[in-house]
């Protein structure tokens, strides 16, 4: 990525030759462009929300910077980028959406997020930091600037008004008023589930901003709680991509003997799960963010419930899934299990034959299949 203070060599996490996405886009570039051109003062306490791979950090690391985000890969690749272009990891500070934010801010850059929740979660975090001479830039695809984005900056922060587009990318300049009357944040959210769907019938969801399906229970998932294995008393069982935490609750509750560990690597899926399995079950439990498995040893869990996604950072791709199955069968003991739930068209039935050398049908409808593997003993 070329800026006006310099080149920097940039990968996104973990790094896959295979892979041919950039990690940094337009709108990133469109961002550095205009405070270079525009002079604006980068004094004081710089914030950075939502730097999807590090590229904003990296290139103002000299300013030293605080990031904020939800991803743990993110803030993998952050670090990762800054040891690649020489720069200390010190020079960046690194938060996530769940820590305490600075008290004062005095540049706020926003790369617009692909939830709108967590636009609005984040701006009621960060409003109290702001004062009136605050610079606020936000900064996105032009696909990802709505109309219900710049309400969000002028409802949480103040007037905001938008660029010109420049190769697809726009920006978002706010002038904050710190008189606005904002309300009280609305996240979390907590919702009922429906009747019909198993153990967790009728039970509470805890849902943080920007986590999926915030106000209702996906029909993929509550599919896959109609098919749980049960009696599973004694397993260790991991929620893989846990999100809210519903399936690996349900699963507590069906096999309450049972060591449930739940992984994701957003920061509010985990926050949200955790909170989603106290309100519903009270046995032994576990909470990590990470990269998928790679954090489980080898050999040291029976039963691996998935639910993976088919898209990272907009991208649509199985890579994420890919990478869950062999994490998964490299932790399994010989004899375990995972389960998996997803889209028909999806195939996923064929990487598990190839990875695991079997893929057994537990149930299917017009849209989604439930998915079982076996690791056997001469499995590596």
């Amino acid at each position: 990525m070329t800026t006006p203070w310099g080149t920097y060599t940039l990968a996104r996490f973990p790094e896959d030759p295979r892979d041919r996405l950039r990690a940094w886009d337009a709108s990133d570039a469109y961002l550095l462009r205009h405070l270079a051109s525009s002079g604006t003062p980068l004094d004081g306490t710089v914030v950075v929300v939502g730097d999807r791979w590090g590229a904003l950090v990296t290139a103002l690391a000299e300013r030293r910077p605080v990031q904020i985000t939800d991803s743990f890969l993110g803030q993998e690749a952050t670090r990762a980028n800054l040891r690649r272009n020489g720069v200390e990891e010190g020079a960046v500070r690194l938060l996530t959406t769940r820590d305490t934010p600075p008290d004062r801010i005095d540049v706020l850059l926003v790369r617009v997020p692909k939830s709108l929740a967590l636009l609005e979660d984040q701006l009621h975090r960060l409003a109290p930091a702001v004062h009136e001479g605050t610079v606020v830039i936000g900064t996105g695809m032009v696909k990802e600037i709505h109309t219900s984005t710049l309400r969000l900056f002028e409802r949480l922060l103040g007037p905001t008004r938008t660029s010109l587009a420049e190769q697809k990318a726009r920006l978002i300049f706010c002038t904050p008023d710190p008189a606005l009357e904002r309300g009280a944040a609305p996240w979390p959210y907590r919702y009922r589930l429906p009747d019909g769907i198993g153990p967790l019938s009728g039970r509470t969801v805890v849902n943080h901003a920007g986590v999926f399906c915030a106000d209702r229970l996906d029909i993929g998932t509550r599919f896959f709680l109609g098919h749980l294995p049960r009696g599973r008393d004694g397993a260790r069982i991991v929620d893989l991509g846990c999100g809210n935490g519903v399936v690996g609750t349900a699963a507590a509750l069906v096999s309450p003997g049972a060591e449930v560990l739940f992984l994701d690597e957003s920061f509010q899926a985990v926050a949200s799960a955790e909170e989603t399995y106290r309100a519903n079950a009270d046995g032994s439990a576990e909470f990590r963010v990470g990269d998928g498995l790679s954090g489980v040893p080898d050999a040291s869990v029976d039963l691996v419930l998935n639910n993976p996604p088919f898209h990272s950072h907009q991208a649509t791709s199985d890579a994420s899934a890919r990478r869950m199955f062999t994490g998964a069968r490299r932790a399994l003991r010989p004899g375990g299990e995972l389960w998996v739930v997803g889209n028909r068209h999806l195939g996923y039935h064929v990487t598990l034959r190839r990875l695991f050398g079997n893929s057994e049908l537990v149930a299917g409808d017009n849209k989604f299949v439930i998915l079982r593997a076996v690791k056997r003993a001469v499995q590596r």
